[in-house]
């Protein structure tokens, strides 16, 4: 019983909902992007992800947050650059 409790604990932290989200994501094994001129793949990219979000019912602030989460090399110093462009609440 004392066991039951902790995992019960455990899984009510806040901030335990967005780790248990990313481990959903992460599972399903999605593409990573790198960026660079390849307007094909970068849609084909976007598709597979929306796939994903549909399925995990993500809102647009969880795609925003779970879809950064992939991006590798060229694309994640674009959205590093983005991000710091963009003020409270994701305004530019």
């Amino acid at each position: 019983l004392a066991t039951l409790t902790n995992i019960v604990a455990r899984d009510n932290q806040p901030g335990r909902d967005g780790e248990m989200r990313l481990e959903r994501f992460m599972k399903q094994n999605p593409t990573t992007f790198t960026g660079g001129y390849n307007p094909d793949g970068a849609y084909k990219w976007l598709e597979e992800l929306e796939i994903i979000f549909e399925a995990m019912r993500c809102s647009e602030e969880g795609k925003t947050t779970l879809g950064t989460y992939v991006l590798c090399e060229e694309a994640n110093v674009w959205w590093k650059n983005a991000k710091m462009r963009l003020g409270p609440g994701g305004v530019a």
